[in-house]
């Protein structure tokens, strides 16, 4: 495990092949704390997609016109995406329901910044 918290989905047996947005996976990658993001190349309807998720929160996906760009966007994701994963709360949490709505409010600004 890194000390990010995000390693190789499956071992990195997904890199190489077809993904979500039916282009080859360059990067995809898996947070321990329940999030999932790939970066993906000669996709359906662009050059370069971002998919990502939350599990049982949210999922995203965004296009690119060039690798550079979407490497840059991939690693801001990342990190934005372990901040919200880090305010989630357990079911047990006596604030779980205002704990719930402030991480729908941090991911409603995730999208926005990463449209």
């Amino acid at each position: 495990m890194s000390q990010s918290g995000w390693t190789s989905f499956d071992g990195g047996k997904t890199v190489g092949q077809q993904g979500s947005e039916d282009g080859i996976t360059l990067e995809d990658e898996e947070h321990n704390l329940g999030a999932r993001i790939a970066l993906e190349k000669g996709c359906r309807h662009a050059p370069f997609a971002i998919t990502c998720g939350i599990y049982g929160w949210m999922f995203h996906t965004r296009y690119f016109g060039s690798e550079s760009e979407a490497r840059r966007a991939f690693a801001a994701m990342k990190t934005e995406l372990a901040n919200i994963l880090e305010m989630i709360p357990t079911v047990d949490d006596p604030e779980v329901r205002e704990r719930g709505r402030e991480v729908e409010e941090a991911i409603s600004n995730f999208v926005d910044r990463f449209p």
